[in-house]
């Protein structure tokens, strides 16, 4: 792992190459940009991710059927080394990201959704944070 984005989006580097990724089935809140102010918890998230995929770190990646995005991005599943479940499932059991699906890479999206709305029912995360309208 070489750097991570935002909460949602990290740069791997593989033998030869270098790949934006963006995480499937997750969608978190968006950092400052073009002139737009950071969305509530956007930090949050993106520290949530870090702490989970430290850079240096080993993940492994598995993708799905769509490949990229229209952004060109990568589009995959990671799950850290010693670890057996994908990031963007712990994101959202923990409250950072909410659910994504996306066809037709949706082979996670029973148990991310399931996961994002115990979170936010707990108010588990950026759902005790941040009003639910933003998310």
């Amino acid at each position: 792992m070489s750097a991570v984005i935002d909460g949602d989006t990290v740069i791997l580097e593989f033998a030869d190459t270098t790949e934006r990724v963006r995480l499937i089935g997750i969608d978190t809140p968006e950092l400052a940009r073009d002139d737009k102010p950071a969305e509530c918890g956007a930090g949050l998230a993106t520290a949530a991710l870090s702490a989970l995929i430290p850079v240096g770190s080993s993940v492994s990646v598995s993708r799905e059927i769509v490949a990229r995005d229209h952004y060109g991005r990568l589009l995959a599943h990671l799950v850290p080394r010693g670890s057996t479940q994908p990031v963007s499932l712990t994101m959202a059991e923990s409250g950072f990201a909410a659910a994504l699906s996306i066809e037709p890479n949706t082979a996670l999206a029973d148990r991310i959704e399931a996961a994002a709305r115990d979170s936010r029912t707990a108010r588990r995360g950026l759902w005790g944070l941040c009003p639910v309208s933003d998310r």
